[in-house]
């Protein structure tokens, strides 16, 4: 579309009768070397705009060509809040400007970084830069560059009648668990604003994925949310497997559901044992890790691996389930909902921590849409959206589950009840697991199955050539457009 209708077309979709609520996605793409079209306006640069109608349950994309010499769009802030990080970012990455953005400035990268890393022209590897020299004027930059200026950050420095103090916590802050900066601006003793800096964490996946083949990409997969595991490979096989045209068995996808339903078990048991530990009560914590050490070893006799598989494959799993993984399973789930019991009697029903987190840091449905929130956080404001459920992937729409909803504003102690109950959903689906596991192949009989079926390249040469080129070299895929979302352990992940 035209960018010079963009907004309008954005107004449109927000203010129809099931409208489109939500912005999920804001990103960018250098399409420079793009050699299919098929039908595509020429560009240098495309900017894809994803929206979300939760009535619809329905996605709509607007997408914007720009030539390389006139890299600007209209911001579009004004429509969806959640756009002010994207654009951002897009800015960052790519190099395009969004006019009327209130604060145009980097959020991964350092702010001294130079370029755009997600060009196709920017060196994909340290070797590929001249060598690294920090001179004095260099340094005295990069300190400079330090100071916390807060206007920069779109706070107010202060008056002649006030004084304000600004108290960096983090980037490395027990509290935060993990690296992330929040900027706390303090009038005595209350918090009159905050502002977060984020990108501590970030690892350049898109970056990459330009060296990497569609098989050796799957490692990358996992650390994007690195207690998620397998359940971060699965939007990106079942995008690949699109292109491909590959249809895997059902025991593959049942092998996939119970994969992800462990790791999405033990990343709420983290959730919930630290909420429980930062109001205050340290026991817990404990056993929750007790708790995901049982699902640890369980994992580890299925994949060979612990936090990290890069177990699934293009086509099916890289191989079948070991012998017993269904007694390590069945003591699991008669261990775990006993486990859930005690924690929430023994401290989310306490009325201590009730006191510290009802109507804490909380939010409507309303505003949860506007900032693009998914996952638990939106369903604890009482909207019934799962990925699983609504827009069922690898046979979910086989299992029998609920999705458990807030009352109509999301609390940290709503959001913390609301896992645990998710929780107890996952155990009822990893039982249906147990119960009904398919019999028939781990990979499916494709020909860009990757890698293919291991005994055929003792039999036949041409698998055996096929064999070592998928590995080595890596599948060709069928050139086009792909994308799949799934019901993450944190809210709704895409792979496009």
């Amino acid at each position: 579309m035209k960018r010079e209708q963009l907004l309008e077309v954005g107004d449109f979709l927000k203010k129809l009768p099931k409208p489109y609520v939500m912005l999920f996605d804001l990103h960018g793409m250098d399409e420079r070397l793009r050699t299919h079209r098929d039908g595509l306006p020429a560009a240098d640069f495309s900017v894809f705009y994803h929206l979300i109608s939760i009535d619809r349950n329905r996605d709509i994309m607007l997408k914007v060509a720009l030539s390389e010499n006139d890299l600007h769009l209209p911001t579009f802030t004004k429509l969806f809040p959640n756009a002010n990080w994207y654009e951002r970012e897009t800015w960052e990455m790519f190099g395009i400007t969004f006019d009327g953005h209130p604060n145009l400035r980097r959020i991964m990268m350092p702010p001294t970084w130079e370029g755009h890393p997600l060009r196709k022209d920017y060196p994909a590897r340290a070797t590929e830069f001249d060598p690294f020299e920090l001179t004095k004027a260099k340094q005295d930059l990069e300190m400079e560059a330090l100071t916390f200026k807060p206007e920069e950050w779109g706070m107010k420095r202060g008056t002649d009648n006030e004084d304000f103090m600004f108290l960096n916590l983090g980037p490395n802050h027990p509290s935060a668990h993990g690296a992330f900066r929040i900027i706390l601006q303090l009038d005595g003793e209350e918090i009159v604003d905050c502002v977060p800096d984020i990108g501590y964490h970030h690892r350049g996946a898109e970056k990459m994925g330009e060296r990497q083949s569609w098989h050796s990409y799957i490692p990358y997969t996992d650390r994007i949310e690195y207690l998620g595991g397998c359940v971060n490979e699965m939007p990106y096989v079942l995008a690949v497997e699109k292109l491909a045209g590959i249809t895997v068995p059902d025991r593959v996808n049942v092998i996939r559901v119970m994969l992800s339903e462990l790791f999405r078990i033990n990343s709420h048991l983290l959730y919930i044992s630290t909420f429980i530990q930062d109001v205050g009560a340290m026991t817990p914590v404990f056993f929750a890790f007790t708790d995901r050490q049982k699902i640890y070893d369980l994992v580890e006799a299925i994949t060979g691996f612990r936090m990290h598989p890069a177990w699934f494959r293009i086509g099916g799993v890289a191989h079948d389930l070991p012998r017993g993984w269904d007694r390590l399973l069945r003591e699991f789930l008669e261990w775990m909902p006993k486990r859930l019991d005690s924690y929430e009697k023994a401290a989310l029903r306490n009325t201590i921590l009730k006191g510290r987190s009802v109507g804490v840091a909380a939010y409507t449905a309303k505003e949860a849409l506007e900032w693009g929130t998914t996952g638990a956080g939106l369903r604890a404001t009482g909207i019934n959206f799962d990925v699983r459920k609504w827009r069922p992937y690898s046979g979910y729409e086989n299992f029998d589950f609920e999705v458990p909803t807030g009352g109509g504003v999301s609390d940290c102690y709503t959001r913390v009840m609301l896992k645990v109950e998710e929780l107890r959903q996952s155990l009822r689906i990893l039982q249906q697991c147990l119960d009904n596991m398919p019999e028939g192949p781990f990979k499916a009989d494709h020909p860009l199955t990757t890698p293919p079926p291991k005994e055929r390249t003792l039999q036949h040469i041409e698998t055996l050539i096929t064999h070592f080129l998928q590995v080595s070299w890596g599948p060709v895929m069928p050139a086009n457009e792909s994308f799949q979302m799934i019901e993450a352990t944190k809210g709704s992940t895409v792979t496009t």
